[in-house]
Formats: structure tokens, C-alpha cells, sequence
């Protein structure tokens, strides 16, 4: 599974500046994370935990307060993005409990290593024919009852209700600076320069590729976030 090269670049350009700019979000963000501790609130005490896309590390450091024991492996292809993950760990006393990897999910070696495997905000960088392996191999890391948690920008594009909520991610691409000239191309980017797929179609694939029964836990217009558990049968 590779993302491509421009998307790189541009989250390796954006780095230093990529919390400013989405602190207009943060409502959005805060709710996510604090449903995401209220879900692996039942993980072991000292659980191990794959982090794909880690960015600039919110996941890392919304978890590492709340779990003091626990460890974190943290991989993302973007160098620049884990150099400002890197300073912001040490920043809050946590690196020493956490291994970051320049690359992808696949560069993590396989086996159950993990009580928690997640992904928040990647999967719609990945191609269609991609995403049933990006889902499998996060789930192929995980110890039985481990959790997979995964977010994306996930709509039916096709339903008649998209050109509402288009109205609606146009708002929040404004909160976060859009120019006019991006937000006229805002339904293109979604069609063409992401891989969204509706709802249903990340739960078949979650359930393709282990998890029995996976649980829509989050929706704030286009977000949408599910977690399963990985059953001895899976």
C-alpha cells in the first residue's frame, strides 16, 4: 500500500503549520478522540499500540495522557510530519514510550504485536484496489479481542443527499482557509483526488477483512469513525 507521492509533499510542506491551520476544527477533533479513549477505555493496562498516519501525533498524545502505560509505534511515509510528531512528544514527556517509523503500515513487522491498531484521517488517501489490504493489514497486527479504530471521509457520493452536504464540507473547507478557487474544485477533489466510498462500503470491507461486527461510532458530516474487535475466529 503506497500513498502518492504529492500527497507527501504536500503533508511534508504543510508539517509545521498543519495544527494552526486545523485548530478551527478542534470541536470536531476533541468529540472524536474523546469517544476513541471511551472505546479503548477496556484495552489492557499496558497495551501496545500501531498508530498508521500518525501526522503530528494527536492521536499519540490524546491516548498517552489518558493510559500511562501504555506504548505507541507511530508510521507515517512523511518525514516532515514525524519530525514535528517527534518534537511534540518529547514536548509532553512521552517519546520515551513511543517508536516512530518513516513508511507505511506495511513496514511494521507482522504478526499479533498490537492491542489497538489505528487510522485516523488516511484511509481516503488510499487507492480503492488498496483498501481492503490497508484495512487487513492493520487487523493482521493485532493480538485476538485487539481493536482496529479507523476514520475517514467516508459519503455516498452518489445518494442525492451529497449535493447538501457538499454545502456543508464547503464550511468546514472555509474554516480551514479554503480560497474560492479550491472550493469550486472541492467536489472534483472528492471524486477524483481522494478514494471516498460510502459508509457501507468501508463497513463490507471491514468485515471483509476480519471484523465480524464493526460499530459506526462517529459521524460529523463526511468524518465518519468505526471500531471492531478481533474475535479468536478472525
Amino acid at each position: 500500500m503506497k500513498i502518492s507521492p504529492t500527497v507527501i509533499d504536500h503533508f511534508t510542506s504543510a508539517a509545521p503549520a498543519y495544527d494552526e491551520k486545523n485548530q478551527q476544527l478542534a470541536p470536531i477533533a476533541d468529540n472524536m478522540h474523546f469517544l476513541i479513549r471511551l472505546i479503548l477505555n477496556k484495552a489492557p493496562a499496558k497495551a501496545r499500540v500501531l498508530c498508521i498516519g500518525v501526522g503530528t501525533g494527536a492521536e499519540v498524545l490524546s491516548l498517552s495522557k489518558t493510559f500511562p502505560d501504555w506504548t505507541f509505534v507511530g508510521v507515517d511515509p512523511s518525514i516532515g510530519m514525524l519530525n514535528v510528531c517527534r518534537e511534540k512528544l518529547r514536548s509532553a514527556g512521552v517519546l520515551d514510550r513511543c517508536e516512530l517509523i518513516c513508511g507505511y503500515v506495511d513496514d511494521v513487522p507482522t504478526g499479533e504485536n498490537f492491542d489497538v491498531a489505528m487510522s485516523i484521517f488516511v484511509a481516503h488517501f488510499v487507492a480503492r484496489k488498496d483498501r481492503l489490504s490497508f484495512y487487513k493489514a492493520m487487523f493482521d497486527r493485532l493480538r485476538t479481542n485487539g481493536f482496529l479504530v479507523n476514520t475517514e471521509i467516508s459519503y455516498d457520493l452518489s445518494s442525492k443527499e451529497f449535493p447538501l452536504m457538499l454545502k456543508n464540507w464547503e464550511s468546514v473547507q472555509q474554516l480551514m482557509g479554503a480560497t474560492p478557487e479550491s472550493l469550486a474544485n472541492l467536489e472534483q477533489v472528492l471524486r477524483e483526488g481522494l478514494t471516498v466510498v460510502s459508509p457501507k462500503e468501508v463497513e463490507e470491507l471491514l468485515n471483509e477483512c476480519g471484523i465480524n461486527l464493526p460499530i459506526h461510532f462517529f459521524q460529523s458530516f463526511m468524518i465518519n469513525g468505526w471500531y471492531g474487535l478481533k474475535s479468536e475466529q478472525g
